[in-house]
């Protein structure tokens, strides 16, 4: 949870916009938690990107197993394991509405 956290305040920082955390302990997937953001524009997804695989190299014990390395995406995924991060356009989180599709998934919330 103190990830979740430390990727929150990373977001925070940074600007991302309508950053969301679902709590995936109870579903089929196996992650722990989904960590669900968008971006205002494709600098502004690779500095968030870049950043939050920074913040999980440096400052966790988790390990990154994927990400997205290049650019002009509508959506990026960084996969560590028990946290994965979800960045998004504003159209491309519209289109694949992971909050809508895993609706039954717990949301945490956190206060700046």
């Amino acid at each position: 949870m103190d990830v979740v956290r430390g990727i929150f305040d990373v977001v925070e920082k940074m600007e991302g916009i309508d950053p969301v955390v679902l709590d995936m302990r109870e579903t089929s997937m196996p992650t722990d938690y989904f960590f669900i953001v968008t971006a205002n524009s494709d600098v502004h997804m690779k500095s968030l990107r870049d950043r939050i695989v920074q913040y999980i190299k440096k400052e966790t014990d988790l390990e990154i197993i994927y990400y997205d390395k290049g650019e002009g995406y509508d959506w990026m995924i960084i996969d560590a394991g028990d946290v994965v991060v979800h960045i998004f356009t504003e159209r491309g989180r519209e289109f694949y509405d992971l909050e809508g599709l895993w609706i039954d998934a717990k949301r945490l919330t956190f206060t700046v």
